[in-house]
């Protein structure tokens, strides 16, 4: 039995918020060398020296800060991102004349995922902004770009809100869209692909592909995201970040500023711990969203079934 569309809607969103949580311990230490690398390109010989550096500058807790937005960041997007990719998929269903219950294909469900990111990405910007910020404070405060003492996720949202206000918080909102919609398309794309490609070979549905399989198909999905969109997202951390000492221009100036004075190949930089992250981060986060989202499936049908 299909549960009602609020009660799926919950059950997407519960299953998002669990796997969003699963992708950040996974994948937070490679995820603040991304930040640094992206923000500051010329003070790290590459992704050992600024990992090691990290570690040695500030210990552990600093590959972990920024966790508490990262976590808040996260479990809403994901939590909006799978609960509106439910929706989407429906929303591609009747525009293909399809049944509610209809399979769609792999395209189909690249096309549902990229729609739903937008909607994703207005809970994703304002916490992935404080994010962004608290990861990148080491070097903003060695450069002498801000005053000490604003590395708490309290004092840059209150440093956020007396200098810029509530608006302050979608700084890097169009970056953000501009690299989720192509950027969840692939995602969702290159996940399904894989699975499908699984599922052929071991010729079973694609629920039942195991857990190896679909970790590596939720890594493939996104290394195909990065692939395609790390350019965005590196001038979007660029703008997040830098807007700290003044107004920061908008994504095609900057961008056009960055590879006309660092290069083109200051708009990669850091992505070698972001495809060495997306594997275990996005593997945890489809692996605790199918099992969750089919615990909870289980559970509805058995409720309903004793109802009965």
């Amino acid at each position: 039995m299909t549960p009602h569309p609020a009660m799926q809607a919950f059950i997407d969103l519960s299953a998002g918020a669990i796997g969003g949580a699963a992708c950040v311990f996974s994948g937070q230490p490679l995820d603040t060398a991304k930040v640094k690398m992206q923000t500051f390109p010329t003070m790290y010989r590459g992704f050992i020296h600024c990992f090691m550096s990290t570690y040695r500058q500030v210990g552990l807790r600093g590959l972990y800060r920024g966790t508490t937005p990262a976590l808040m960041a996260n479990i809403a997007e994901n939590s909006v991102l799978f609960m509106s990719y439910g929706f989407c998929q429906q929303v591609v269903r009747f525009m293909a004349g399809l049944h509610r219950e209809a399979a769609l294909s792999d395209m189909q469900k690249a096309c549902a995922g990229s729609v739903a990111s937008i909607f994703s990405s207005l809970v994703l910007c304002p916490t992935e902004l404080v994010k962004c910020r608290l990861q990148a404070m080491f070097e903003m405060e060695a450069s002498g770009k801000i005053s000490k003492g604003q590395n708490t996720v309290w004092s840059v949202v209150k440093t956020l809100m007396k200098n810029e206000g509530p608006l302050g918080f979608f700084q890097g909102l169009t970056t953000t869209i501009l690299r989720e919609i192509p950027g969840y398309f692939c995602f969702f794309g290159g996940y399904e692909l894989s699975r499908t490609i699984f599922s052929n070979y071991m010729k079973c549905e694609k629920d039942r592909i195991g857990v190896a399989a679909t970790m590596f198909s939720g890594g493939f999905g996104g290394a195909c995201l990065w692939i395609v969109t790390y350019p965005m997202d590196c001038v979007k951390s660029r703008i997040q970040v830098m807007s700290m000492t003044g107004k920061q221009a908008g994504f095609f100036k900057t961008f056009w500023t960055i590879t006309r004075t660092e290069g083109v190949r200051a708009v990669y930089s850091g992505l070698t711990p972001t495809l060495i992250r997306t594997f275990p981060a996005n593997g945890a986060l489809f692996l605790a969203y199918e099992a969750s989202r089919e615990f909870m499936m289980k559970h509805f049908d058995s409720e309903n079934k004793s109802a009965v």
